[in-house]
């Protein structure tokens, strides 16, 4: 067993000894009952599969693949598993919470389902001075985004396209950079469609250059209906490995944001980095991420769609996703003609607005349509907003600033893991049911609880392999505890439950269980944070999970943990037991 050190004053050291936590008695009385005479042969262990961890569909083939993932360590036996090598099979990739393969049906339309969408996808950093860039993309991408957002507008010639958010001190980035980005690796982590959207600031001339360049750079990639007006779009089936565009060409909001842009860019020019450093600070230490909304627009409230009639033809053609009008009132959009698919977007505050008033009708247009909700234009450092209030009302597109960190960004990176993380989530039946007023879904009604989620926790380890030895304190190895609670429809989402704290330990055990009852577990996501306690300072953190409640695998399981931008450990995982009553 090894040891640790930490100097204490420059005068004495603090040794620590690093334990290994010892398996819970309770894995140990499983080993008895599901092995024989100390040994888990692989029948046994299909057994313990299917009876004790659910897993009803488990053959006997991955029962030996399990078998096989444990022949290097030294603990296996040829004969069967013994308890040391079946307890790392419990903290191993071979048991993890969700599944890690599509299986959801991807034969229904897009409209069926939920997508994983970014806002301002080129931004590195902040709204207002963040450099733009393709990495970004690449990253978004890799991560399994399946909506990117690219802002167009013409360079100070007017002779060529630039990606920038407009109006700001933001850097632009080349659209050619942009576009071979996102083939070059728009299926690293999902093979299902692609959709850009453009927030086109483009006069004709520079339209049909965009059209030439995406024609050259995507080819066959492209997907090109057949019709302007389809009654429904096509299943991420059937668009596998394709590329989507999707527009919104504004000849209004051309003219409203171009003189609200001159405004906005020489109130900026004149501002110094400087300054726009120091009011960056600001709202740093504020806690505030939002600037004064008096005389501040949303980008909603910009927006007025118009026809799309004057685009150039060959830019129209591209257009897979339809945008439709605002100008002529909410109302009379969500009641418009159903004949033609088509996609609305609408700001984080208009749609808590609307949804008071219009709430089952914006569920029933995306039964067919598809809703984008974007972060209000106020929030400067790239925070993010709580998607749940877009998903309760059936919005495919809830597009967050995916360059940020934060709770509501883990709750998304936490719901895309469902579905082996395409970036495809099949929408609750529920959200689909078109019949009486009464028949529509209202996340916010008191629903009755449907299920029990019983969470216990056993152990933890990982962290001093993934951690420096003074990451969390100077002079002693951490303390940690957990706090757990559910992100979903507000019957649902309760105050989080917290552990004991640990004391002094890289590998804690805390035994500890949790219940949470569940009105909608279709939409609930469970939170799992793990800090180091100080008592000084603020607890430092130590690791973030977000699970789909509706993909949680029952019995004991190896729960990863990832990082603030939500990248995984290489090593640091807890180990729980998950249960529904």
């Amino acid at each position: 067993m090894s040891k640790q050190a930490f100097q204490i004053c420059f005068l004495f050291k603090r040794i620590f000894k690093l334990r290994v936590a010892e398996p819970p008695e309770e894995i140990e009385q499983l080993f008895d009952q599901f092995s024989e005479n100390g040994t888990m042969s692989v029948d046994n262990l299909l057994k313990f599969m299917i009876y004790y961890q659910k897993e009803e569909t488990a053959k006997k083939e991955d029962a030996q693949e399990i078998f096989n993932s444990l022949r290097h360590l030294n603990i296996f036996q040829r004969k069967g598993l013994h308890f040391d090598a079946f307890f790392r099979y419990l903290y191993g990739d071979h048991n993890l919470p969700i599944p890690n393969k599509v299986h959801h049906d991807m034969d229904f339309p897009l409209a069926h389902y939920f997508l994983y969408t970014g806002h301002n996808s080129y931004l590195t950093g902040n709204q207002l001075s963040s450099d733009s860039s393709s990495k970004p993309i690449i990253k978004a991408l890799r991560r399994g985004v399946r909506v990117i957002e690219l802002d167009l507008w013409p360079n100070s010639q007017k002779n060529d396209v630039e990606v920038c958010h407009g109006g700001t001190l933001t850097a632009p980035v080349d659209l050619n950079k942009c576009l071979h980005a996102i083939r070059d690796h728009a299926f690293d982590a999902s093979e299902y469609p692609v959709v850009i959207t453009f927030e086109d600031h483009l006069p004709p001339n520079l339209q049909d250059k965009v059209a030439k360049m995406v024609a050259k750079t995507f080819g066959t990639m492209l997907y090109r209906p057949e019709s302007e007006n389809l009654e429904e779009f096509p299943s991420p089936n059937s668009l596998k490995r394709k590329i989507l565009i999707s527009t919104k060409p504004p000849k209004e909001y051309l003219q409203t944001q171009d003189s609200k842009g001159k405004g906005n860019a020489q109130m900026l020019k004149t501002s110094s980095k400087k300054e726009v450093a120091q009011t960056e600070r600001l709202y740093s230490r504020t806690g505030s991420d939002t600037i004064d909304e008096q005389g501040q627009v949303d980008e909603g409230e910009l927006i007025e769609e118009e026809d799309e009639e004057n685009a150039v033809p060959e830019y129209r053609n591209l257009i897979a996703i339809h945008a439709t009008k605002l100008k002529d009132g909410l109302a009379k959009v969500l009641g418009s003609d159903q004949s033609k698919a088509k996609r609305l977007s609408m700001s984080e505050q208009q749609l808590e607005n609307a949804i008071y008033i219009h709430g089952s009708e914006i569920v029933r247009f995306t039964q067919r349509n598809l809703l984008r909700i974007y972060p209000k234009g106020t929030r400067i450092l790239s925070t993010n907003y709580d998607p749940h209030v877009g998903w309760g009302h059936g919005a495919q597109m809830v597009a967050f600033n995916m360059q940020g960190t934060g709770k509501y960004l883990w709750i998304m990176q936490g719901m895309f893991r469902a579905n082996g993380g395409c970036g495809y989530v099949k929408k609750p039946e529920f959200l689909l049911k078109n019949g009486l007023q009464s028949d529509v879904f209202d996340p916010n009604e008191p629903w009755h609880v449907q299920t029990h989620l019983k969470v216990k926790i056993y152990q933890g380890e990982g962290w001093h392999l993934d951690f420096g030895r003074t990451a969390f304190d100077q002079c002693s190895p951490p303390d940690f505890f957990i706090k757990l609670g559910i992100a979903g429809v507000p019957a649902d989402t309760y105050k989080r439950e917290k552990s004991r704290v640990v004391v002094d330990q890289w590998a804690p055990v805390w035994n500890e269980e949790f219940t949470f009852p569940l009105t909608v577990p279709e939409l609930a996501v469970l939170r799992i944070e793990v800090f180091d306690y100080d008592q000084a300072k603020t607890n430092d953190f130590a690791g973030q999970t977000c699970l789909p409640v509706s993909e949680l695998k029952s019995g004991i399981r190896a729960v990863p943990l990832h990082d603030e931008k939500g990248d995984q450990y290489r090593h640091t995982r807890l180990l729980m037991r998950l249960q529904f009553d």
